[in-house]
């Protein structure tokens, strides 16, 4: 392996927890490393279904409901351990036959035993209690985890809180999803990977059904570089909830929706100081089609375009561009005519971004991403590794190894 790569593995069984799966596989790719998401008796192309599970007050322990499916890019009989840096165990309940398969057990072990960096979060540390690699070890999980945790000898450490993550040696274990920015960041650390320029304050213009994954896989990875980020709604306050919407594909003549993640916001959209931050991100979702006809969004996103700071904007977001009407025709610059800013988007947003006055690019293959200047714009979250290193190039936020 060149000098600066990383490869990681990352270990998956059905009903693994979405969040869980998705966020560290494309923020570390967007940091430049290279992730194989593998399942025992599964192939490269082959899915995972997974889960989405979710704590509430109204209830004693979280939620289960169906999430994405997450697309496998490798095939777990062909690993080769030798060229692996790290191992990532997401939690859910894939973790439970997981501990069963004599496979996975092993290749734990060779990790364990070699000292490389194993990052395991919520259930995912049945695995590595299974394989014996947590005696001695202070760990911490999910808590209905503990008794296996203790039985196999660990040094239990309580969660004072769903973002608690703890350190021990090569073993990096999280409570929940909650604390994937804390989590994320402690792997890339372990890796030997080092981040310059991350002191940026961002801000995420959030709606109701905004979709799961393009809120939460950037908003999570930029935490994790260490930028502030703060998400905000129209009507609503820091602490409140934005429900979000899984759209996928699954054999019909365009995407599915189902219910998501509730996602916190962090900021009140009426007391903002848009001057305080350097970027925008805005996901899609159907969230977009409401926002779009907000005159306080369009007066924000007009804000930070005069102020030339970048946006980045994916899916069904640039319908909110395209309201802005920060997309069109610009004008003539000498002897050469500007013919709009060129972007991209979903495909379905295609019209708007035409008749906006922008300049089309074709998002082929779907995970294509573009920057025109300040602007970043992704066709869907499958994109979000290369969407997120474009906002860092123009942010100046650099990972090395």
């Amino acid at each position: 392996m060149a000098k600066g790569e990383r490869r990681v593995l990352l270990v998956l069984g059905d009903y693994v927890e979405d969040y869980e799966a998705m966020v560290p596989f494309q923020a570390l790719q967007a940091y430049g490393v290279s992730v194989d998401a593998v399942c025992p008796g599964k192939k490269a192309g082959d899915i995972c279904r997974t889960a989405i599970h979710q704590l509430s007050p109204a209830h004693q322990t979280y939620s289960e409901s169906r999430g994405h499916n997450f697309a496998l890019n490798a095939t777990f009989d062909d690993i080769e351990f030798n060229k692996y840096d790290g191992l990532i165990i997401p939690g859910g309940r894939a973790p439970e036959y997981l501990a069963l398969d004599a496979s996975v057990l092993e290749l734990v072990r060779k990790f364990s035993d070699s000292g490389k960096p194993i990052a395991s979060i919520c259930h995912g540390q049945l695995v590595l209690a299974a394989a014996g690699s947590v005696k001695g070890r202070k760990c911490t999980a999910f808590p209905a985890v503990r008794p296996v945790l203790v039985a196999a000898g660990a040094y239990w450490v309580e969660p004072e809180t769903m973002l608690a993550c703890v350190v021990d040696g090569n073993i990096i274990t999280g409570a929940t999803y909650e604390g994937h920015p804390e989590f994320i960041r402690l792997f890339v650390k372990a890796l030997g990977g080092n981040v310059t320029g991350s002191d940026r304050r961002i801000l995420f213009l959030c709606g109701d059904f905004m979709e799961d994954y393009e809120v939460i896989v950037p908003f999570q990875s930029l935490q994790a570089l260490g930028c502030h980020v703060d998400a905000v709604c129209p009507k609503k306050k820091a602490g409140e909830i934005c429900a979000t919407a899984v759209h996928d594909f699954e054999g019909d003549q365009t995407y599915s929706e189902k219910p998501g993640h509730n996602f916190t916001l962090t900021a009140d959209f009426e007391a903002l100081d848009v001057s305080s931050y350097d970027a925008l991100v805005i996901p899609g979702g159907r969230a977009p089609e409401y926002l779009a006809l907000d005159e306080k969004v369009i007066a924000l996103v007009k804000q930070i375009v005069e102020a030339r700071k970048p946006i980045a904007s994916i899916c069904h977001g640039q319908q909110i561009l395209a309201a802005a009407g920060v997309l069109q025709v610009l004008g003539r610059v000498g002897s050469i005519i500007n013919f709009g800013k060129k972007c991209t988007a979903y495909p379905a947003v295609k019209l708007n971004v035409i008749l906006s006055g922008a300049t089309w690019l074709e998002p082929d293959p779907i995970d294509r991403c573009f920057t025109d200047g300040n602007l970043v714009t992704g066709a869907a979250w499958p994109g979000h590794p290369e969407f997120i290193s474009q906002l860092m190039t123009l942010l100046d936020i650099r990972v090395s190894f």
